[in-house]
């Protein structure tokens, strides 16, 4: 039978021929310098390189599986280019006997001669991840030297121009080629001169708090409210206090004999105000008089018309000299107001007060703002324990201890998204054991691919971590190891890879860090399988990926 599509095509043939499928492979474009000549019987009959995970044909020859692919994909009939049969899909198998064996050919790392390792096919880019001669590039940011991995060290401690060095004043870490910078003008403890020329060398973030007490520094005399216009260096005030003392009391003085004149000029001011209020109360009593007289004529005299005018007259004479006597009044109680200085003495003397208690709390705040942050602090870090307690507890929680990992992945979309765009390359699974004290281990996905797989599947690798138990187990580790992704329709069409692990690879030796190298299979599943959507694999944007350890012959401590 045929199928439309390439990917679901590779699915057809992949187990027809397989007992357990090898977590080896290698890049297929590469120019490899085989140990011995390679045998006809392991090139691709169509592009004649070495097989890459090789499928064979109703008429026995043997295909690259992106040659048979290719063949389809540029003819509706493909025929086989060695003897023009016509390839029949429904008869290709993948030849997972023919990869093992091209897989354990023998080849020569390619920095020969400077390395001269024989690595098996298989084992080529694990070997080349390792190889002291391999060309890497610089770590630290900013710098895009090749080097050996042999000389990577040496060139990060000594050479790098974009190394972290220790800054020789603040003791903070700065790149190289910045340092100078840093010093001249980020360094708070970088020593710098008095812009007073006090000849004295001073931190720059002490330098303010310096130009407050420098001795070179010019300021105002004390008594230049007084009239003393003369800018003299701090360090000579006291000098100059003692060499212009004359001037400065003849000033003060003067300036107290200014105000006493001010003074004596308000009080005859005053005196002139009170006169004039006395000519017009006098005013006012004779207009008073006078306005009874009329009264008296008025009932008498039959004139009336006469007598209003000289009445309504007399009357808005009188409402003159009230409003004057009013505005002198109001004149003399502001002059008054102006002599009188007790009132500005007492509000003086209680400001004076005000700024002292407000001195004391400041001084009270200062303290408890320090008692606040050391509060802070601690609760940072008891936040920061329970964090990490309960990081840990959920952990616990989900550890399993049976050799069996079920590991949920979700908002696949998301995460594979960040794995296009270079910001979080793998993810790592929760860590479980073969037993209570046995090995501890983990899986490692590649959302977007690894190596050959990279853009095109999804890479799933196994991986053994440190533990607490390793000094009590059997190294290297031996068993075998079964990677599945679950189909989640119930209807156990999982995609299942098995392997043993190699007992001569440094994935399977005990930890000499945090955990080895990973190892597994780059090409686990095409993203063209995983997300079609006639398939189950992903369900509401999750996946379930599935690791299974072989408990067989594995004592328990």
């Amino acid at each position: 039978m045929a199928c439309d599509e390439p990917a679901a095509f590779s699915g057809i043939f992949t187990r027809q021929n397989s007992v357990s499928a090898v977590s080896l492979d290698f890049e297929p474009d590469a120019d490899y310098k085989f140990v011995e000549t390679l045998e006809d019987r392991y090139k691709c009959a169509y592009c004649h390189l070495v097989l890459h995970n090789p499928h064979q044909t109703g008429c026995g020859h043997r295909f690259c599986q992106q040659c048979i692919l290719s063949l389809r994909s540029l003819n509706a009939v493909p025929t086989c280019p060695v003897d023009k049969e016509t390839i029949k899909m429904h008869e290709v198998f993948k030849d997972n006997c023919c990869k093992r064996e091209v897989l354990n050919l023998h080849v020569f790392c390619k920095n020969i001669p400077a390395c001269n390792s024989k690595i098996i096919l298989g084992r080529y880019q694990e070997h080349l991840q390792q190889c002291l001669f391999e060309s890497v590039q610089c770590i630290n940011d900013g710098c895009c030297d090749q080097i050996l991995r042999k000389d990577l060290k040496e060139h990060l401690s000594r050479h790098c121009k974009f190394r972290e060095e220790m800054c020789q004043y603040c003791n903070k870490y700065v790149v190289l080629i910045n340092i100078k910078n840093h010093e001249k003008n980020d360094c708070p403890d970088y020593p710098v001169p008095c812009l007073q020329n006090c000849s004295q060398i001073i931190l720059k973030k002490e330098i303010e708090k310096h130009h407050a007490v420098c001795p070179e520094a010019e300021v105002d005399c004390p008594y230049k409210q007084y009239g003393c216009l003369v800018k003299v260096k701090r360090g000579k005030l006291a000098e100059h206090e003692n060499d212009a003392l004359r001037e400065h009391m003849l000033q003060i003085l003067d300036k107290n004999s200014q105000l006493e004149e001010q003074i004596s000029d308000l009080y005859k001011s005053l005196e002139c105000k009170e006169i004039k209020i006395q000519q017009l109360a006098e005013a006012i009593k004779k207009c008073e008089k006078e306005f009874r007289q009329f009264t008296q004529l008025f009932g008498k005299n039959s004139n009336l018309m006469v007598s209003t005018q000289a009445l309504a007259s007399h009357l808005d004479k009188s409402a003159r000299l009230e409003s004057q006597v009013k505005q002198l009044i109001q004149m003399a109680n502001q002059q008054q107001s102006k002599l009188d200085l007790r009132p500005l003495f007492d509000t003086i003397e209680n400001v004076k007060q005000k700024i002292a208690l407000m001195e004391t709390y400041d001084q009270r705040l200062v303290v408890l703002e320090d008692q606040s942050s050391k509060h802070d602090l601690q609760i940072n870090i008891h936040k920061a324990q329970l964090n990490k307690n309960e990081e840990r507890f959920k952990l616990l929680e989900g550890t399993c201890y049976n050799g069996k990992l079920i590991w949920k992945i979700t908002d696949y979309k998301m995460k594979k998204k960040e794995a296009v765009e270079g910001r979080v390359l793998s993810i790592f699974s929760q860590p479980f054991y073969t037993s209570r004290c046995g090995y501890r281990l983990c899986a490692r996905a590649y959302l977007n691919g690894d190596g050959s797989g990279k853009g095109t599947h999804v890479s799933l690798y196994f991986v053994v971590m440190r533990g607490e138990f390793d000094s009590l187990l059997l190294w290297p580790f031996k068993q075998k190891v079964t990677l599945m992704l679950l189909d989640q329709s119930g209807k156990k069409n999982h995609i299942v890879e098995v392997f043993r692990a190699d007992p001569n690879s440094s994935s399977f030796k005990r930890p000499d860090g945090e955990m080895n190298i990973a190892s597994g299979c780059p090409r686990f599943v095409p993203h063209t399988v995983l997300e079609n959507t006639k398939n189950t694999y992903i369900r509401d944007d999750t996946l379930f990926l599935k690791v299974v350890v072989d408990l067989t012959d594995l004592e328990e401590l």
